[in-house]
């Protein structure tokens, strides 16, 4: 294994921890925002979204 290989999975290891950093940080925001809403707030939004699927805006 000569050194030019090593620094090769070296970067390559490194990057892969990047990549779940990141993703673990997208979870993250994505639960504190969805934990911070009120269920009342959360049905309203669920019909929304189920008189937008049945065409209908008066419900």
């Amino acid at each position: 294994m000569s050194f030019g290989s090593a620094r090769v999975w070296k970067i390559v290891g490194l990057a892969g921890l990047a990549g779940v950093t990141a993703t673990g940080v997208i979870i993250a925001r994505n639960h504190r925002q969805r934990t911070q809403r009120t269920p009342e707030e959360i049905h309203a939004k669920l019909r929304e979204r189920v008189a937008a699927a049945h065409g209908d805006s008066a419900a």
